[in-house]
């Protein structure tokens, strides 16, 4: 082999070299970078469950002090009432009332049950279905 044949194979055989180093260089950067995406991920996630619960443990505080304001509320119709029937009978009506609400708010949930089953996401599964459809024709 002459001088130049040399010089060849070695620049060949060099420029391989950095092109695999490069390579291995390029994927360790890119598993860095992955690693790191999915801890801010999961970090962002913490950050947003804590502010979760935060947002459903104030909720369910302002739930309850509903529950005792309209409990006060009932108690103060049934007293009005009083001045006007006998105390049970001012109970009984403000309890019926309570009942005819409460029918009320249990019909109304039971439609919107209704309207909610089947769970199932039938648009998107007609669109998929087209998608579909359009990409084998």
């Amino acid at each position: 082999m002459s001088g130049d044949e040399d010089r060849v194979e070695m620049n060949g055989r060099n420029g391989q070299t950095q092109v695999g180093a490069t390579a291995k260089s390029v994927a360790e950067h890119a598993s860095t970078l992955t690693r790191l995406e999915i801890e801010l991920a999961l970090l962002e996630l913490k950050r947003k469950a804590a502010a979760f619960g935060f947002g459903v443990g104030t909720a369910a505080a302002a739930i309850m002090w509903v529950f005792f304001a309209v409990a006060l509320a009932l108690g103060t119709a049934v007293v009005a009432l009083d001045l006007v029937v006998d105390l049970w009978l001012a109970f009984l009506i403000v309890t019926g009332a309570v009942l005819v609400l409460a029918a009320v708010f249990a019909l109304l949930a039971r439609a919107g049950f209704r309207n909610a089953a089947p769970p199932v996401p039938e648009r998107a599964i007609e669109q998929a279905k087209l998608t579909t459809s359009a990409f084998k024709s």
